[in-house]
């Protein structure tokens, strides 16, 4: 015999929480926002193997493992945006800072002389993320129509 309790204490039924994640779902469905993290995992891929695209030299392997882990960091966290149901999209904001890390990371990292065209590479695509990151943002922080 089960026994129910009155009284839920758990969040999860919330009516803020499930309205907040009905919206997040609402945007997630948005061809704008499948589109931008589309191109988020494909910016993702390009960042991870880029040191092999580009030719990445010795002196930069710290850079290219740099790119491969962050590369493979933001296409995990797009699909796992994109897959959640609304879940992880408090987490979107979590991307556009990996593509600014991109950015950085040819001046931020200790002994390191990238090249001109890993330099620019790592500018890119770390701006493409930046920049497809705010979108998928945008798009839950957008107010509704009714």
């Amino acid at each position: 015999m089960a026994t129910h309790h009155i009284f839920d204490t758990s969040m999860a039924h919330h009516p803020d929480i499930v309205a907040l994640r009905d919206r997040y779902d609402r945007a997630a469905g948005t061809p704008r926002a499948q589109l931008a993290e589309g191109l988020m995992v494909l910016a993702g891929g390009y960042a991870a193997i880029s040191p092999w695209i580009i030719g990445f030299s010795g002196s930069t392997t710290p850079l290219a493992i740099n790119d491969l882990i962050v590369g493979v960091a933001i296409m995990v966290m797009t699909i796992a945006c994109a897959g959640s149901g609304g879940r992880m999209y408090g987490m979107a904001w979590v991307t556009p800072v990996m593509g600014l890390w991109l950015i950085v990371a040819n001046w931020v990292m200790h002994g390191i002389n990238p090249s001109v065209g890993t330099t620019i590479s790592n500018i890119v695509v770390g701006a493409c993320v930046l920049v497809l990151g705010a979108a998928v943002m945008g798009a839950t922080m957008r107010p509704e129509r009714t």
